[in-house]
């Protein structure tokens, strides 16, 4: 179920309304089968988006819509590709405007409770405690995976997907136990379930344009010798927390013996929470170093070695209500100061962004919440979430990071008109810009703008969203009552 970026040189076959409005721009390039299709996929995120989170009965209202929108899902004709391809062309044209482009990389689980887990799938099995005779005893979970890659600005403003990659597993077999047969090391990536990263690392790197202005970041899932290999050969950049202690040098040491060799480059002072919420500081120890790494040795006659630089920021001391702060990064950037270590730390801290993204898709979408019962249906509404989510984060976001931004770049004249009648200004309100409106929408789902208030979440900013659809369609609706 993997996505492909096609070849797009019509517009599409959905109709053109006058004014664009974020959903002409997440869907102008899509091209589905039949028009009629793509006339129902905008009707679609027009109703979902008006009330996130809801069950289809109750955003489609009757029973004609409702079966409409269940057919649309179950479609042999649409697929989680057709669904983004609008929105990749966006995240295309949003990321054109921009310098460096940070690619967070991650995987998330959506499971469902199901009699028959057949049709979806499985994703894991795990244990459910002993029986009566002391035995383990262990469960497979329904569910569904999905990898994806969010393009944002180095200021963190999310600029929409540039891949996606969904999928179930069939069966499991623990590690032990492979081990025991083979070893892991020596299974090419290609039969691997991690190839996941480097076919996103690829189809975004693709989607963006530019390789050489992407960077890509992972967690310590995505430290794989052949992701850095795939970055080098198409030209891309990417910064990766390392968990493998790689031969290097000439292979009769690794990493870590020539890190410990490497003296405290300079002192970095962050800002962090403890595990109650409670502000606290903590001090960081930088350490970098340019180190030639070599691939596995079962490997070797089919990878390079790399010149790669490695960064180990260390917390001095040890915190009371937290963990210590141990980051260790690789890269293929080049890192000549203490400032540009600092810099790359603060890319890495950015990647948080795509978990809140999936929070998003979960607690506001209530993805895991449907009841559609194929893995095919599943995949083609959360693809439909994934759109919904990311604009809730991007006006979030915006907020934040370009708060000076015309208005007109997130919402239409008619949202802007009924956000000026419905909500009042505060009082010595600055001009009105997208921060304005913004902080009016959060308003709306709960927010209260007090001065010692933060900026608003995305919770409040979904809730508002949502609301102000409902407002705007009304009263569209009742200006054509009135003008007839």
């Amino acid at each position: 179920m993997g996505l492909t970026l096609r070849d797009r040189s019509a517009k599409g076959s959905l109709r053109s309304l006058k004014g664009e409005c974020w959903i002409d721009r997440e869907s102008s390039g899509c091209e589905f089968r039949d028009a009629r299709l793509g006339d129902r996929f905008r009707k679609l995120l027009t109703q979902i988006g008006s009330a996130m989170g809801q069950s289809i009965p109750l955003v489609c209202q009757d029973w004609a819509n409702t079966k409409a929108a269940y057919r649309f899902f179950s479609n042999d004709r649409v697929s989680e590709a057709d669904i983004l391809a609008g929105h990749f062309q966006s995240t295309h044209d949003r990321a054109a405007a921009e310098g460096l482009v940070l690619v967070l990389h991650d995987t998330t689980e959506f499971t469902y409770q199901r009699e028959k887990s057949e049709a979806i799938g499985i994703t894991k099995s795990i244990n459910s405690g002993r029986d009566k005779a002391g035995r383990l005893r262990s469960h497979t979970v329904c569910g569904i995976l999905m990898h994806s890659s969010l393009a944002v600005t180095i200021e963190g403003v999310p600029l929409g997907l540039a891949a996606v990659k969904f999928w179930t597993r069939k069966k499991f077999k623990g590690t032990a136990a492979l081990k025991k047969k083979i070893n892991p090391t020596r299974i090419p990536i290609e039969k691997k379930e991690s190839v996941r990263w480097l076919e996103n690392l690829k189809q975004s790197t693709q989607l963006l344009d530019h390789p050489g202005r992407c960077i890509h970041i992972g967690d310590r899932e995505s430290d794989i010798y052949e992701l850095f290999c795939a970055a080098q050969e198409i030209g891309t950049h990417f910064l990766i927390r390392t968990c493998v202690d790689r031969l290097a040098g000439d292979g009769n040491h690794t990493i870590a013996d020539e890190m410990d060799e490497v003296a405290v480059k300079g002192l970095h002072r962050i800002e962090v929470r403890d595990s109650n919420g409670d502000p606290d500081q903590a001090v960081l120890e930088i350490r970098y170093r340019k180190i030639r790494v070599l691939p596995p040795i079962g490997k070797q006659n089919r990878y390079p070695a790399l010149t790669l630089t490695v960064i180990h920021a260390e917390e001095r001391g040890t915190p009371k209500n937290r963990k210590k702060i141990d980051w260790k990064l690789i890269t293929d950037l080049p890192i000549g100061s203490r400032t540009d270590a600092i810099e790359k730390l603060e890319w890495y801290g950015l990647r948080w962004k795509i978990e809140v993204f999936h929070k998003i898709l979960k607690s506001g979408c209530k993805a895991e919440e449907s009841k559609l019962r194929t893995a095919q249906r599943l995949t083609n509404l959360i693809s439909l979430f994934c759109i919904l989510s990311w604009r809730v984060f991007w006006m979030t976001m915006l907020n934040r990071s370009a708060p000076d931004t015309p208005p007109t770049v997130a919402l239409t004249a008619t949202e802007i008109g009924v956000l000026d009648r419905l909500v009042n200004d505060k009082p010595k309100a600055k001009k009105k810009m997208l921060s304005h409106y913004l902080i009016k929408i959060a308003r709306l789902g709960g927010y209260l703008a007090r001065a010692s208030d933060p900026p608003p979440g995305n919770t409040v900013m979904w809730r508002g969203l949502s609301r102000l659809t409902d407002i705007a369609l009304g009263a569209t609706v009742g200006g054509e009552f009135v003008g007839n």
